[in-house]
């Protein structure tokens, strides 16, 4: 233990003492009257403390509720009384260290008292008669300067015992729960009012409502922070999943450079094409996912299809149209990928009805795989190919024209001649930072790779 921390410690035994005494000093017969007042004040403390509702930012009850009406109801030394034995037993529920059951004994003796005793010494409880907004603001203001003040007592232990800056803790959990403190003060100075004027029955209401609301509201936060874990168990399971795509696509890289780089051009592509469309940043992301892992299926392709320099026999392209299906089958597998999935089974599909491997015809395709047949048939022609050799950006876009209304959608194909005449679209395929910039998958990550809805 250090020298601070033992400081902290004498500091904290001395005011548990100084508390006791003025305790015993201050209290007065009256204060514990009516005793059904205290009795129901202290079963709230007690009961709350039993199921606190714990949150990422501090623990919530209705304990501290119970304890500022004790003082202004009653007096500093049943409010003390209360806070004592409410803190004994969270102490006790938690099994919690010595000195940390000393840290709150302390704490929690010495501000009820001083809190009861400021009320009454600035008149507060002969407000009720005769200013009851004034009371109700006093009541109110007892609340939220107490509050901070209790709060400060702890975060000051915390600030010397884990050496962690106040300022950080006011940031980290004073300020989050502030508008929860704000209405349960608001609660409490409307009660301490109401009770003035219809008595007990409003403590014994409240006692049911607090105990009811805080056993729903933990309900409720458990209900949340569950959810709050398995989504980021989701989350990470889809970062491994996505990785290992990342990792299966650089491999197609090592295996063959120019496949990968022509998904990249193809994700560019498709991209630019979504965009002119006007498609929102979530379609343009699903587009591009999907332009990039298109070709991926082609893992089953032997190396006599991959690297071939003729053109393919008929056994060869029957092998050559299983990787659609095979592709969107591995994406598949990721959670939240079945829109992409669908899009890379039906980017070899034809508008007339003849394209492989389900012939959808028309809007049955869907858009984003119309694009990306577009994206794939220019790059395929204008970049070296396994067996065609690159022709020009016109001849390509004289050939896309050739084809708009059957192979691929003729208003689609205007839209991507425009954007290559405007020099919207271009990718440089000897450049591994082109590539790098495309592949980019650490952002695929974010939402745990679930797209909401696919692109039709």
């Amino acid at each position: 233990m250090s020298r601070n921390e033992r400081l902290l410690l004498g500091a904290q035994v001395g005011l548990l003492g100084v508390s006791a005494i003025l305790g015993v000093l201050l209290s007065e017969a009256a204060d514990w009257r009516p005793l059904p007042l205290f009795g129901l004040l202290l079963l709230v403390a007690v009961a709350s403390e039993l199921f606190p509702i714990e949150s990422k930012t501090g623990s919530i009850s209705c304990a501290f509720l119970a304890l500022v009406l004790a003082m202004t109801l009653l007096g500093p030394s049943p409010a003390m009384a209360i806070a004592v034995t409410a803190t004994v037993v969270n102490a006790l529920r938690r099994r919690a260290p010595v000195r940390h059951a000393l840290v709150n004994l302390s704490t929690y003796a010495a501000f009820p008292l001083f809190g009861g005793a400021l009320f009454r010494w600035l008149e507060g409880p002969g407000l009720a008669g005769s200013d009851p907004s004034s009371y109700i603001v006093a009541v109110f203001a007892l609340f939220m300067g107490l509050n901070a003040i209790n709060f400060l007592l702890v975060a000051l232990d915390i600030a010397i015992v884990d050496h962690f800056p106040i300022r950080h803790s006011v940031r980290a959990m004073f300020l989050p729960m502030l508008p929860v403190e704000f209405a349960v003060g608001l609660v409490t100075a409307g009660v301490a009012y109401v009770y003035n004027q219809f008595g007990l029955s409003t403590i014994g209401f409240l006692a049911v409502f607090c105990l009811v609301f805080q056993y729903l509201f933990r309900t409720a936060v458990n209900s949340i922070d569950r959810k709050e874990q398995l989504e980021g168990r989701t989350r990470q399971l889809a970062a491994l999943q996505v990785g290992l795509l990342s990792t299966v696509l650089q491999t197609l890289s090592l295996r063959d450079k120019m496949t990968a780089r022509h998904s990249a051009a193809v994700a560019r592509y498709a991209r630019q094409m979504a965009r002119a469309l006007g498609l929102s940043e979530r379609e343009q992301d699903i587009v591009h996912t999907a332009g990039l892992l298109h070709d991926i299926g082609k893992f089953i392709f032997p190396d006599s299809i991959l690297f071939a320099s003729t053109k393919l026999s008929d056994e060869e392209f029957d092998i050559v149209r299983k990787h659609p299906e095979q592709g969107a089958r591995l994406v598949r597998r990721i959670d939240g990928y079945g829109p992409i999935a669908d899009i890379i089974h039906a980017h070899h599909e034809r508008v007339d009805g003849r394209g492989y491997p389900r012939r959808l015809a028309g809007e049955d395709i869907p858009v984003a795989a119309r694009i990306i047949a577009i994206a794939d048939t220019y790059d395929v022609m204008t970049s070296r190919d396994s067996y065609r050799k690159p022709v020009s950006s016109d001849e390509a876009i004289a050939e896309l024209r050739r084809v708009s209304g059957s192979q691929l959608d003729g208003e689609l194909v205007e839209l991507f001649i425009t954007l290559v005449g405007q020099r919207s679209i271009r990718f440089k395929h000897a450049d591994d930072a082109e590539f790098e910039r495309e592949l980019n998958f650490e952002s695929r990550v974010r939402d745990y790779a679930a797209p909401r809805a696919a692109v039709a």
